[in-house]
């Protein structure tokens, strides 16, 4: 969830900095925000599946003891 929520925030952290300086060069910062915002709101990352990562936990399917 903390990679999820870092995602979002860099995202639009990015998407608002186009807002406010829309006469510079940042107008790649509002295409570039929206990768790791909609990957937080969907909850899966196409870099992390390519690579086999993984960030969620198991969900109970541990063996104990």
């Amino acid at each position: 969830m903390l990679d999820r929520a870092i995602r979002g925030v860099i995202g639009l952290v990015l998407i608002a900095a186009y807002f406010i300086w829309p006469n510079l060069t940042y107008s790649w910062a509002f295409w570039l925000g929206l990768i790791p915002l909609a990957t937080a709101v969907l909850g899966w990352c196409p870099i992390y599946a390519a690579l086999g990562w993984s960030t969620r936990e198991d969900s109970g399917t541990r063996a104990h003891g």
